[in-house]
């Protein structure tokens, strides 16, 4: 199903419904918020505006004036200072209120308790009544105290400025002799150190010569760059070696010119030109002579000398090559070893100064900490009768005409918006925890069945709803039965269901009321109709219309009552009734009897209509068994109670016992006991309409 839109008129909707929880948490909290103001004890309040300047003792090294800056964490001291205890007891001690606290305060004492004297309990009262504001944008302090006595209030106020400015002056006094006792103590502990720490690096310098280290710190990372620098080349110039001799080593004599720098030897070319030489020369005899001729003969000895020379030439560059590789080698490794050897140097050199670095600090360290001690020591001895803090009194405070608690305007018109906005919120609040039926909109959003007709709650103690098409005919509460007729009688385009089951979820819904006025309502319009009582745990149905019970649905299933004559009653005009008869000890196995099924034949072949009223289906199986049977079956919910939970729970019950088809043969939903007043005003003026008596339609075949 799709969620709907949320409009403003739904939010109305639940504050009207809800109007009573509204009203009653608004009156509640309105009279709480009226008491509350009226009965509380005015509260007067009296302020003093004093000036708070932090000012810095003048420093005598610096040729220009001090301007101190802005600290938060200095005027928050100085608020809380006002607001101490040290400052009330002052205000006690200076008003003498431990004898004169009965003169403002007449008939209230103060009772000490543990090991607080009267004037400890009178200075924490005085503490607590102190409220520190300050001037935005300014350095203007505003010093108030609230009290039940205003003329009590303004002087506490005034003194409460006066003991701050003397509690000022005492703190630095008792500041400046302790930081001068301190600094004198503590400056003789760092001379001390000052001079162990000299004496450790005069004696750690003598020790490592350090002014030549220093020598050698600065020119060890030359040293190291440039032998870095040659490894690298050399380390280069091996790897071409060796590559190098690598492929001389294995290669063939033959071969052996094929390699570019054998081949580039001045020898092995001159030798290369003379062997071309001498191959023209013997081609050029062998033209001319045989191969026996003397001519060719020594051309070509002088061929083979060639040839030999040219194998020894190219092992002896092979040889040059194999110990240029091994030099190359030994370069290497010795610049390795030089420059490891100097690292190593230069990692011991770097620890001595770091050492020496670590000493010297500790020197420069003790000495600048020596020295500013010794400064701000004889500052001290010179500014130690500067205030730091400057104080003035701007204003006065003035005994206050009105009280400023409690303030009953603002009180009333909070109590006002509280009142109302927190029971629209608690009206919401319940509406959200309120999951049962309230409206049809809201039953067929939610469970998607249609609701046939809504009955309204019957307001008049003492009347029967089971009365009320009887004696009623033309009320509020029989036009619904009529309209759910109506609703019923339409349900299909070619001929309403022969067999309704009327069923709810639990007891007390209303399903046996709904049986019977739906039945009355139908019989009154021509129908002939049959009200059968299957409940057959709890019937109602013969005490209803006063009928005998001693047989019934209950003997004729079990085989007790053959003829089914003996079991119909007629109370009424096209009205039979068959009540439920004994009770019997397995009603949910007669009623799935093939008896049963022969009955419901029976009767559909002798009434127009069959209403069944069966027990909840939420309790026993009973209703499930005869949804089974019958052609459609209506749920009553009853208004304010039955849950939607509880409504899908047996919705998929019924769905689940099908057996005939997969569509469920629910016609709808019947609410009971709808609140009208508390709905909408659409349904309050549609059921406050009573319709003029109208003749009821009649039965056409």
């Amino acid at each position: 199903m799709e969620e709907q839109e949320i409009h403003l008129r739904d939010y109305l909707k639940i504050i009207y419904k809800r109007r009573y929880t509204v009203y009653t948490f608004f009156t509640i909290v309105f009279i709480v918020v009226l008491i509350g103001t009226l009965s509380t004890t005015p509260i007067y309040k009296a302020s003093t505006k004093v000036l708070i300047e932090k000012v810095e003792p003048a420093n005598l090294t610096l040729p220009y004036p001090y301007y101190a800056p802005y600290e938060p964490e200095f005027y928050e001291t100085q608020y809380q200072l006002i607001k101490s205890t040290s400052v009330a007891l002052k205000v006690v001690k200076a008003l003498s209120l431990e004898n004169m606290y009965e003169i403002y305060f007449k008939g209230e004492k103060i009772n000490p308790r543990g090991n607080k004297t009267k004037a400890d309990v009178l200075a924490d009262i005085i503490s607590s009544g102190i409220v520190v504001t300050p001037v935005k944008n300014s350095k203007i302090v505003t010093i108030s105290f609230m009290s039940t006595n205003p003329e009590f209030a303004a002087l506490v106020a005034n003194s409460v400025a006066k003991a701050y400015i003397e509690e000022i002056l005492d703190m630095r006094m008792s500041s400046s002799r302790y930081s001068i006792e301190w600094m004198s103590k503590k400056a003789e502990e760092e001379k001390a150190k000052l001079e162990k720490s000299e004496k450790a690096l005069q004696e750690f310098m003598k020790a490592n010569d350090i002014v030549t280290l220093q020598d050698r710190l600065a020119l060890t990372p030359e040293k190291l760059s440039e032998f870095n620098t040659q490894l690298i080349r050399a380390e280069m110039k091996r790897k071409e070696l060796e590559g190098l001799y690598s492929k001389v080593s294995s290669i063939n004599i033959k071969d052996a010119e094929t390699i570019p720098y054998i081949a580039s030897d001045p020898t092995i070319q001159a030798l290369r030109n003379q062997k071309l030489k001498a191959e023209q020369n013997i081609e050029e005899l062998s033209k001319k002579y045989g191969s026996k001729h003397p001519a060719m003969l020594k051309a070509q000895e002088e061929l083979k000398v060639i040839d030999l020379k040219r194998e020894q030439e190219i092992k002896r560059v092979i040889a040059s090559i194999k110990n240029e590789y091994e030099l190359a080698r030994n370069n290497e490794n010795t610049l390795r070893r030089t420059l490891a050897g100097t690292k190593s140097e230069a990692i011991s050199m770097n620890e001595k100064f770091i050492q020496y670095n670590t000493l010297a600090r500790e020197v420069e360290t003790n000495r600048q900490l020596y020295d500013a001690l010794i400064k701000k020591l004889k500052e001290e001895s010179v500014t130690q009768q500067v205030q730091t803090v400057n104080v003035w009194v701007v204003e006065r405070a003035e005994k206050p005409d009105s009280p400023v608690k409690p303030r009953k305007s603002l009180n009333i018109l909070l109590g006002i918006i509280v009142g109302l906005f927190g029971g629209v919120g608690l009206a919401f609040f319940f509406e959200y925890l309120d999951n049962t039926v309230k409206t049809p909109e809201d039953v067929e959003a939610r469970i998607g069945v249609p609701v046939i007709g809504a009955v309204p709650l019957l307001e008049e103690k003492g009347e029967h709803i089971e009365e009320i098409i009887l004696k009623e005919p033309q009320s509020v509460h029989s036009e619904s039965y009529k309209s759910i007729r109506t609703g019923i009688l339409l349900a299909s385009a070619t001929k309403p269901p022969q067999n309704i089951l009327i069923t709810s979820m639990a007891p007390e819904e209303g399903k046996t009321a709904t049986s019977v006025n739906l039945s009355l309502t139908i019989a009154r319009s021509g129908y002939s109709v049959v009200l059968v009582d299957s409940d057959l745990r709890k019937p109602r149905l013969h005490q209803i219309f006063r009928l005998n019970n001693m047989s019934g649905l209950s003997t004729y299933l079990a085989g007790a009552t053959p003829d089914i004559d003996t079991i119909l009653k007629t109370p009424l005009m096209n009205l039979t009734v068959i009540p439920a008869g004994p009770l019997p000890p397995n009603p949910s196995e007669l009623l799935g009897s093939q008896r049963m099924t022969k009955l419901i034949e029976t009767l559909n072949e002798r009434f127009d209509l069959a209403i069944w009223d069966s027990p909840p289906l939420m309790t026993v199986t009973d209703g499930l068994i005869l949804s089974n049977l019958v052609d459609g079956t209506i749920i009553v919910v009853r208004a304010g109670k039955t849950t939607y939970d509880i409504i899908k729970r047996g919705l998929k019950l019924i769905d689940g016992r099908r057996k005939t088809d997969t569509t469920s043969n629910v016609l709808g939903i019947v609410i009971n006991g709808f609140d009208v007043k508390n709905a909408d005003q659409y349904y309050y003026k549609y059921y406050n309409y009573y319709p003029s008596e109208k003749e009821e339609p009649k039965k056409t075949i």
